[in-house]
Parts: structure tokens; sequence; C-alpha cells
């Protein structure tokens, strides 16, 4: 049974950090592409950030590049989102998840099934 847990999340201010975790567990984590998507209260869910599941290759939505880093610890079965730079805009449930197809994706929302619960991020004065 697949298995996401995130951790890390909490209240920020803007222009703070954060680093969210994930631990996986029940799947052959290194051989899967790994994301964070996130979802807003009142608006759908959308996609942040991916890995490929070679870990040579990552992707960012627009609105985090530059701000945001994904990585992932294999020898750990564990993701990882660096936040800086945050913004009132980031305020959200983010949700690692873990891609459809073995060996394929990373870079698009639709590319993604599994999730875990989520940890809150909230940017606040």
């Amino acid at each position: 049974e697949v298995q996401l847990v995130e951790s890390g999340g909490g209240l920020v201010q803007p222009g703070g950090s954060l680093t969210l975790s994930c631990a996986a567990s029940g799947f052959s984590f290194s051989g899967w592409a790994m994301g964070w998507v996130r979802q807003a209260p009142g608006k759908e869910l959308e996609w942040v950030s991916g890995i490929s599941h070679s870990r040579a290759s990552t992707w960012y939505a627009d609105f985090v590049r530059g701000r945001f880093t994904i990585s992932a610890d294999n020898a750990k079965n564990t993701l990882y989102l660096q936040l800086t730079k945050l913004k009132i805009e980031d305020t959200a449930m983010y949700y690692c998840a873990k891609a459809i197809r073995y060996g394929r994706g990373g870079s698009r929302l639709e590319d993604f099934g599994d999730r875990g619960q989520g940890t809150q991020v909230t940017v606040s004065s």
C-alpha cells in the first residue's frame, strides 16, 4: 500500500522559509517521479513542482520558480520541498504526490495520482 506522509508545514511570515518533507513507503521510491501539489481554500488543486524518476530533472510552476526547490533522498525514501521568499498567496495545503506511471512524468498535474494527507502552509503577517 502506498503511503505518503507529509510534514514541515506551519505558520510563517511573508518572506520566510519552510522545508516540507514527505516520507514514502509501500513502493519502490527510486523508480517513480514524485512531486508536490497544493490547494488553497476555494481553489482548484494545482501542480507546484516535480522531480523525475532518475532525480536528474526537476520542474517548477512559474509562480514558484526561483523560490522553491524540490529534492529527493532515495536512501531515505523521502521527498523534500524547500520554500523560500514565501508570499501570502502561497498559503495552501501542500500534498506530496506519486506519479501514475513508473519511470515517467513529473512535470504536470496529470502525471500524478496517489497523494498524502497534506501539510498546511500559512503565510501571514
